[in-house]
């Protein structure tokens, strides 16, 4: 068993220091996440190294399209999440009663040679929360320091522990869930100041970042909420950062919501290149032209995309092969 890093004791309990929640947790019981759990003399990192998810994909689906373009990635998952998301898809593994739901331990020597072995340089960590995997991350990449590291996150973790994650990081795709707190209480049982604190914070460490916003019908899909966001983007960040607006399917608790129309994503992907923004693409849904990369200055297809069909076009290096300007994108 891991001991846990980021935590005090406090009057009996084990005070979690790794998000925001900072759960007081007894000994017998687990935090909020379901991957902190109270020892008799420690607070321990329970789902340290327990894989409930083991894939080879395309990078594009975590979305990356910045980063690598048409390469794969070998990606694992676990289980538990500090947020609570009314519409996760992916509950059965982030949202499980903690002890009930089958894992595979693997080490993190085990992991680098499942990894190596399909003769992968990527390693994501995605399908749940990856930040609360801290420990088997750090230990990951201390096996294997040339491997590429990818996070797909809610942002929900302290500055702290997050700042030691980018050390390893090469890339993260963070998802900003609304631009409301109102939101962010109601549906994922969080602040959205505490994760735009995140990506910010990403941003600073120059980590390669992409932004994905998941519009739900009549909850955090109105153009003013969505102009706010990438004005937001703009101002505190770069106009190069790409954005993906994806497409919601009814879900979990949300099974009376309707599908996202693919209308309203371009609607949105026109305000936010309005806005200012320069990469901006339209998510879980197959529509010629909103998953290109455009050079902004000169408007070259530099990589144009179907589905998890890429093709590199203009491109020559980072940089646009008919005008030359660069772009944020890493190849």
């Amino acid at each position: 068993m891991r001991e846990a890093a980021y935590y005090h004791k406090e009057d009996g309990y084990y005070v979690c220091e790794l998000c925001p929640h900072a759960c007081r947790i007894g000994v017998g019981e687990y935090g909020r996440c379901g991957s902190r759990y109270g020892e008799e003399d420690k607070l321990i990192a329970y789902t340290y190294g327990r894989l409930s998810s083991i894939c080879v994909d395309p990078i594009e689906k975590k979305p990356l399209y910045h980063f690598y373009p048409g390469a794969k990635t070998f990606s694992i998952g676990s289980i538990g999440c500090n947020m609570r998301c009314r519409h996760c898809q992916n509950y059965a593994i982030s949202q499980y009663s903690t002890g009930k739901k089958r894992t595979t331990y693997a080490s993190p020597e085990k992991a680098v040679d499942m990894c190596r072995r399909e003769k992968m340089d990527i390693i994501s960590f995605t399908y749940n929360e990856p930040t609360m995997w801290f420990e088997y991350i750090l230990d990951i990449m201390d096996v294997d320091p040339d491997l590429k590291c990818v996070l797909v996150t809610n942002g929900l973790i302290n500055e702290e522990p997050l700042r030691e994650l980018c050390k390893v990081t090469s890339a993260m795709n963070i998802d900003v869930k609304a631009f409301t707190d109102e939101f962010y209480m109601k549906i994922c049982g969080a602040h959205l100041n505490d994760v735009l604190k995140s990506v910010k914070v990403v941003f600073e460490e120059k980590v390669h970042l992409e932004l994905t916003y998941l519009m739900i019908p009549g909850w955090n899909d109105s153009l003013e909420e969505i102009r706010q966001f990438a004005e937001w983007v703009r101002e505190e960040l770069s106009p190069d950062v790409p954005i993906h607006f994806s497409r919601f399917h009814p879900d979990n608790e949300m099974n009376d919501v309707q599908w996202t129309s693919p209308e309203s994503l371009v609607a949105a992907r026109d305000v936010a290149m309005g806005a200012g923004l320069n990469y901006v693409y339209t998510g879980n849904i197959v529509s010629e032209g909103t998953g290109d990369t455009y050079c902004p200055d000169c408007g070259a297809v530099a990589v144009s995309r179907l589905g998890y069909l890429v093709e590199i076009e203009e491109l020559d290096g980072n940089r646009c092969a008919a005008c030359g300007r660069k772009l944020n994108i890493i190849v």
